[in-house]
């Protein structure tokens, strides 16, 4: 079905505003995923907060073109969806999860992080990051740890003393 020439501006224009008011954004390749698994990607992105929006390619390259994002942008094959949100790491991370339920229907091809393109590789080591919740209980644990230690040394000590 054709697109009117206004209908392709307000495309142009939502990717444009999807850019600027999110932090990080992801390619996402879709072909061949089922209307069943696409409502299933969509509802654990709304919850994750992560917008999803699919349009043609050269809708999106147009958009990318007039964005300021340094290094080279990365080769769309096949249908192209954008995954994007507040989070740096949210979006790449969620697709990825999602990619491991359907790996031959949905595949990241690349991505903008930290106002530049990524390629596939980056991004997917990107999203092998865990949540910063984990961060921060891996982190506690660490500095725990020789506490922890220590703790043990002086029970120990103490049942010697006591014996």
């Amino acid at each position: 079905m054709a697109i009117n020439r206004e209908k392709k501006k307000e495309i142009v224009e939502k990717v444009k505003n999807s850019l600027n008011a999110s932090k990080s954004m992801v390619f996402v390749n879709f072909h061949g995923l089922t209307v069943g698994a696409v409502d299933e990607l969509r509802r654990a992105l709304r919850v994750a907060k992560i917008g999803y929006f699919v349009a043609k390619k050269n809708l999106i390259g147009l958009a990318l073109d007039d964005a300021k994002i340094s290094g080279e942008r990365p080769s769309f094959p096949g249908e192209l969806a954008l995954a994007y949100g507040d989070d740096l790491v949210a979006p790449a991370r969620e697709i990825y999860e999602f990619q491991k339920k359907n790996p031959d229907n949905i595949k990241i091809v690349g991505g903008i992080f930290d106002g530049k393109y990524m390629d596939l590789v980056a991004m997917n080591e990107i999203a092998a990051i865990p949540p910063l919740p984990i961060i921060h209980g891996k982190f506690v644990n660490i500095i725990n740890s020789p506490i922890q230690r220590f703790v043990i040394g002086l029970s120990q000590i103490a049942v010697a003393k006591s014996e």
